[in-house]
């Protein structure tokens, strides 16, 4: 596999990697944009968090973090979602670019097996930008993140939460190291959007255990 010295480069290979193939409300699917994914990729990259690392992303989707991971050196990638649509397209992405070390789990994160070795999580857990959704699910995602015992955490918000993210984090013994801000794109996919698009401001926050 040709090496990536460029992020613009990272960010054309992810463009292939498709959205959720059927998008369900209820988890609050939204793909991750590759130009999103490949700037944070690239600065985990620097950050010295990828490369000849165990990288686990979870609530991958399609898999653009665990993919992604690959194509910068991770020595191996493990994508799991609740998702088995989304999970079987990931595999399919994953086998026609030729990847052995990523892997892919079918798997609610409340029921996940711990039993992995991981240095470096990923996560873009469903971070309540529906009116109706479920509070504090993206919690649940960081208290998993923290059961795997990883060095370091790359996790997904609303901006809007940082105060009381900030505060959740420190209160859990971690170690906040960088804050990572964008607009995240919401696409016309459900029945109740009434925009083409919609930006929502996102952080992501990069902690050390």
């Amino acid at each position: 596999m040709k090496k990536i010295t460029r992020k613009k480069h990272l960010e054309m290979r992810l463009q292939n990697i498709p959205s959720h193939p059927k998008p369900k409300v209820g988890l609050e699917q939204y793909t991750t944009p590759s130009i999103i994914a490949s700037d944070l990729i690239w600065n985990a990259f620097g950050l010295g968090d990828i490369e000849n690392k165990n990288v686990m992303d979870l609530g991958c989707g399609t898999g653009i973090f665990t993919i992604g991971s690959v194509l910068m050196g991770a020595n191996s990638s493990v994508g799991v979602d609740i998702d088995e649509d989304s999970i079987i397209l990931a595999r399919e992405v994953s086998n026609k670019l030729n990847i052995d070390n990523a892997r892919f789990i079918v798997s609610d994160i409340d029921c996940f097996n711990e039993g992995f070795d991981v240095n470096t999580v990923f996560q873009n857990p469903p971070f309540g930008s529906q009116r109706n959704a479920e509070k504090g699910q993206d919690l649940k995602f960081v208290d998993k993140a923290i059961g795997l015992d990883p060095d370091v955490i790359y996790s997904f918000h609303m901006a809007s939460t940082e105060e009381f993210l900030l505060k959740y984090y420190q209160d859990n013994d971690l170690e906040i190291t960088h804050l990572f801000r964008y607009k995240f794109p919401i696409p016309k996919i459900y029945e109740f959007h009434n925009k083409e698009q919609q930006l929502v401001n996102v952080i992501v926050i990069r902690a050390m255990l």
